[in-house]
């Protein structure tokens, strides 16, 4: 029976890439003279470090254009609040999302069986597998989940025919 699985991935070594090439950038730039503007990186978290909340904000602008270009979607980035540390200084947590979370899931597993195409879908762990009897109507489903979830990054894996 043909199947395709939803998931959502990002790759980790082109954001520590993209950190790197950010605080080589940040580094360098002019207005970040003598400030303690930086980008550290975790394991799926971020955080964004500055002297005030408009370098805060310059500091983001770089890192969202380096995630970019090495094609990381920024909508997997869950930016937290920005919160006050010693003195005037600011810091910002930025969390990489990955996988398909349960209410997302949900919420495609009910696109699926309200779309009344001859598929079923159904939630594995952080993936959704949609499996159906002809790869035509498939496709039609993911065309139908690409138009209607825009607010998260999604792939389209592990095609079986």
């Amino acid at each position: 029976m043909p199947s395709f699985d939803i998931v959502s991935e990002v790759d980790q070594v082109e954001v520590r890439n993209a950190v790197d090439q950010a605080n080589k950038e940040i580094g360098t730039r002019f207005d970040f003279k003598g400030s303690d503007a930086r980008v550290e990186t975790g394991d799926k978290v971020l955080t964004a470090f500055a002297d005030d909340d408009f370098k805060l904000d310059q500091v983001m602008d770089v890192l969202t254009t380096r995630l970019a270009k090495r094609n990381v979607d920024v909508r997997c980035l869950e930016l937290g609040d920005i919160e006050k540390i010693s003195g005037n200084k600011v810091k910002r947590t930025i969390t990489v999302r990955t996988g398909v979370e349960t209410e997302l899931a949900k919420k495609i597993v009910r696109l699926v069986k309200d779309s009344k195409l001859k598929v079923t879908a159904s939630i594995q762990g952080d993936t959704v597998r949609v499996s159906g009897a002809k790869r035509d109507t498939l496709q039609d489903t993911i065309a139908l989940v690409r138009k209607s979830i825009t607010d998260f990054p999604l792939q389209y894996q592990n095609f079986r025919d």
